[in-house]
């Protein structure tokens, strides 16, 4: 999985506690991307983060991410695709 964040982003510094967790509880690898090191990467996700993507960039979860549980849902889901 991806993470895209960006620094000084209280809502991405909220969703990474809760990936961390989910992600080790499920043992799957996220790597953090911050968005403003790619001038392509600002102009396609801006405002959108945090968004967490699986493979070919199909978005996972976005913006506010709180929920252990809704989360580890979404993963389960787009893993099951």
């Amino acid at each position: 999985m991806v993470f895209l964040t960006r620094v000084g982003c209280h809502l991405c510094e909220d969703a990474r506690v809760v990936l961390d967790a989910v992600s080790a509880e499920m043992g799957l690898r996220v790597d953090e991307v911050d968005i403003d090191s790619d001038d392509d990467l600002v102009k396609n996700w801006g405002l959108r983060v945090p968004v967490v993507l699986a493979t070919h960039d199909r978005v996972i979860a976005e913006g506010i991410i709180d929920d252990k549980r809704t989360l580890r849902d979404q993963i389960e889901r787009m893993l099951s695709l």
